[in-house]
């Protein structure tokens, strides 16, 4: 079987040529025919277009290609500067907008409060504002957003971009929020163009941008993120996994023995996430006469080394690992990552207790139980990836380069 890049019986793309660019696989003229079996002229040709799109740059010299000596090769670099992508991550209470490069890098981020109970209308008209003036703090113009990318707390239709029956997002069922932020970009930012908005489950744009840039080489990652909720995102193969219908990774509503009396938000009884996640163990601390009202306040209160939120983190973990090892049993992860307002010691070791305890041996031989590397970043930089993946794939580089007249 041929190892060349492009579709049986065609040719590699000029997108094609980009997507061997950005991955590193091959960053020279010389290694790009050798990776597509294109003739020099052909693999000129589609460069070009690259070039005049402002996509691609040259870099620093090369090795020389030849055994024979001559010049270095001119190595090829994928051109971050050339646009930027919007990205914003809602919880349930408060969010976080950013403007990030084409690489993922954040040139300007804001945290503020954003009530998501209070109706999608006025919550993403409110980060269409947020965008406009981290636009202007960033230095840069509406007109080189090529996309924006939204993370939210509940399950989504990632071909419409709606949110379907969310149990913590009342009033967003079936809602157009691609379209409504859109306009509200629009309307905040002078000269914004017409530009793709992607949105997915929170879970799944933390897992994604923590295995892009944390473990890459990890073929099965999986996320659980414990706050106001509980919910998963799975990434196999470089892929966010999703489901039929977005519906893949939500384990928050998974029964558990320990809560057959405990309602869930979804109207159920007996949820993990009615027992074990941060708003769980909030209502728990509350009864007992400790302040709390929400996940980050047990996250303060673990920060402040509480013993009681202590003990009642590490018997909720022990909860989320009795189901967990159902799901590393499953998927056979390579890591698995805790993220979240309960990602810390006490939570951790409840995991591990019940996770090693029940999961076959076989099962966690090879896995690594890690906490969160981007912390509360992961959804900005999952979200933004996600974006620059849809944009630059090389199926769309050719319609886009169309539009674009080269």
């Amino acid at each position: 079987m041929s190892g060349r890049v492009g579709k049986p019986g065609t040719q590699a793309s000029a997108g094609d040529l980009l997507e061997l660019v950005r991955s590193g696989r091959a960053t020279t003229r010389g290694a790009l025919q050798q990776a597509t079996g294109l003739s020099r002229a052909t693999v000129g040709q589609r460069l070009d277009r690259l070039f005049r799109a402002g996509w691609l740059r040259e870099g620093a010299g090369g090795p020389v290609e030849s055994p024979l000596g001559g010049r270095p090769s001119i190595t090829l670099e994928f051109d971050d500067a050339h646009a930027v992508v919007l990205a914003a991550d809602l919880d349930t209470r408060h969010a976080r907008a950013a403007v990030l490069s084409l690489t993922g890098e954040i040139l300007a981020e804001h945290t503020g409060t954003l009530v998501i109970e209070d109706g999608p209308d006025a919550v993403l008209g409110e980060l269409g504002h947020w965008f406009a003036e981290l636009l202007e703090k960033a230095g840069h113009r509406a007109h080189e957003v090529c996309g924006i990318g939204l993370a939210v707390p509940g399950p989504v239709d990632s071909d419409t971009g709606r949110v379907v029956q969310p149990p913590i997002m009342p009033g967003w069922d079936g809602y157009d929020i691609r379209g409504r932020l859109g306009r509200a970009f629009a309307e905040h930012a002078h000269g914004a163009p017409d530009v793709p908005v992607l949105v997915d489950n929170d879970a799944n744009l933390m897992a994604y941008g923590e295995q892009r840039t944390g473990h890459p080489d990890c073929s099965a990652f999986v996320l659980v993120k414990v706050s106001t909720g509980i919910g998963a995102g799975v990434v196999v193969d470089g892929r966010i996994y999703r489901g039929v219908d977005g519906g893949a990774g939500d384990i928050g509503h998974i029964r558990v023995p320990e809560g057959a009396d405990a309602l869930c938000r979804c109207g159920s009884y007996g949820c993990l996430a009615a027992v074990a996640s941060g708003g769980a163990v909030a209502r728990r601390l509350a009864e007992a006469g400790v302040p709390a009202a929400s996940g980050s306040d047990v996250w303060e209160l673990l920060t402040a080394g509480h013993p009681e939120a202590a003990a009642l983190a590490r018997e909720a973990g022990r909860s989320v690992g009795d189901v967990l090892a159902t799901v590393v049993t499953l998927l056979n992860p390579g890591v698995l990552m805790i993220a979240g307002d309960l990602a810390g010691t006490p939570f951790l070791t409840g995991i591990r207790e019940l996770l090693y305890q029940r999961a076959l041996p076989r099962s966690t031989a090879h896995l690594d139980v890690v906490t969160s590397r981007l912390g509360e970043r992961a959804g900005l930089v999952g979200a933004g990836a996600l974006v620059v993946e849809h944009l630059y794939a090389p199926e769309r580089v050719e319609e886009r380069l169309l539009a674009l007249g080269v």
